[in-house]
């Protein structure tokens, strides 16, 4: 698989993870900052959430990595959370707009 296949696949992955008190894929959210894939497909994913004292600091970004994990063909993965630059709205996509009622 090349990598821009790989990348693909991680995308269709992310976009089954949730926040559970947003109905909207955390892709769409614009919570991931970057997707990285490695030689031998490691896969380092740079990530934030909404807010510094969300709830599920702990469970989005491990199950980040179990879905990236069960993608045929990739090695590892490293999941890094950062708040810098700190998440606004405005980094979510038109699709996560318009469910939202943003737009």
């Amino acid at each position: 698989m090349t990598e821009e296949a790989l990348k693909e696949q991680i995308i269709l992955a992310l976009k089954g993870v949730y926040d559970p008190e947003i109905p909207v894929d955390v892709y769409e959210l614009g919570l991931i900052y970057d997707i990285k894939v490695f030689p031998v497909n490691n896969v380092y994913i740079l990530m934030t959430l909404t807010s510094p004292s969300c709830p599920s600091a702990g469970s989005i970004p491990a199950e980040i990595e179990e879905k990236v994990r069960a993608i045929e063909g990739v090695n590892d993965v490293s999941v890094e959370l950062t708040f810098d630059p700190p998440y606004s709205t405005e980094l979510m996509s038109e699709i996560a707009k318009l469910e939202l009622g943003f737009m």
